[in-house]
């Protein structure tokens, strides 16, 4: 059994490089049963690993390169998905993806960032990074699901709003500032789900909700570890204990009542089955929303208001007295 994490991950990749090659074999009673032996010990292995990752390598495995993305889930998990596009002041944001589709046969709204996948995808969508014009693209998106009474489900997976000077002469700040205060007010039910990377304001912009999930291994936080190092250290080497600091896992954010529900990823992460993964958000994502369609709107407002006034408690070590 390997003892350092560098030689654990290093045996399931030669674990799955056999696995790979033992399957292009003829079939045979000695193969069948050696792929088998050979499947049961990476799944061991894998779950060995993923129990023990740092936040330093939450954050990396958030990032991914195999691991779905937002129009994955979409595909994945909605009915009948057809996009809208523009702001109707601007331009389409290809950042911010969003349309009609149904949700087990009920009508809604999603909204999610958009990375892309290859590089011409990732270049064309802005590596999922919206300009004000996405922010305003989405609000649109509420105010017709508010119109017609339908719910809202968003998904977060971006390093952060664009920083770009194009940006902020559009009006950046204000167009996330606006989400946030529309979003509190929406009379329809809001469902946010963090699936990779949840980036600062970028992600907060579309991340108001009645009920916040986040995958197992995403994170989600006011900066990137890489950017806090360079704040508070001027040290690219302190990234890990940045990410550490940060309280960015979804364990953490559990813990302090950001999110409201940690859905598990298959064993070796979202990309190793993306499928599962996707199945796993399901089931999470109807339970929500039947509770939350329970709720009278006037209730499920105020239920939300008072949400995220709790948010922000900390605790004194001197005293050991909660403040918020």
């Amino acid at each position: 059994m390997p003892e350092n994490p560098e030689n654990e991950r290093a045996e399931v990749d030669r674990l799955e490089r056999q696995i790979e090659e033992l399957s292009k074999l003829v079939p045979s009673d000695g193969t069948a049963s050696e792929l088998e032996r050979m499947r049961r010990r990476l799944e061991k292995l894998r779950k060995e690993i993923y129990s023990k990752l740092t936040p330093w390598q939450r954050v990396q495995l958030a990032r991914h390169s195999q691991r779905p993305i937002v129009p994955d889930f979409i595909d994945l998990i909605f009915e009948s998905f057809v996009e809208l596009h523009g702001d109707r002041r601007f331009e389409n944001d290809p950042a911010m993806m969003g349309g009609m589709a149904r949700f087990h046969g009920e009508p809604c709204i999603v909204i999610g960032t958009h990375k892309g996948k290859d590089t011409k995808q990732k270049l064309q969508r802005n590596f999922g990074m919206p300009k004000p014009e996405g922010y305003r693209k989405a609000l649109r998106l509420m105010k017709l699901a508010e119109k017609f009474s339908r719910p809202v489900f968003t998904f977060i997976d971006t390093a952060g709003a664009y920083p770009g000077i194009g940006a902020e002469e559009r009006g950046q700040a204000e167009a996330i500032a606006c989400n946030l205060r529309e979003m509190a007010r929406l009379q329809v039910p809001i469902l946010v789900t963090i699936t990779g990377e949840g980036g600062s304001g970028g992600a907060l912009g579309i991340g108001v909700g009645d009920h916040v999930l986040m995958l197992e291994h995403a994170y989600y936080s006011v900066i990137s570890p890489e950017g806090c190092a360079a704040i508070l250290w001027k040290d690219q080497s302190k990234v890990e204990e940045a990410a550490t600091a940060l309280k960015l896992t979804s364990q953490d954010l559990k813990a302090f009542r950001i999110v409201d529900d940690v859905v598990p990823e298959p064993n070796g992460g979202a990309h190793a089955d993306p499928k599962a993964a996707a199945s796993l958000l399901d089931e999470r994502l109807q339970q929500a929303l039947a509770e939350l369609k329970a709720v009278p709107i006037r209730k499920l407002l105020d239920n939300r208001y008072q949400r995220f006034r709790a948010l922000g408690s900390v605790v004194e070590a001197s005293t050991g007295t909660n403040t918020a």
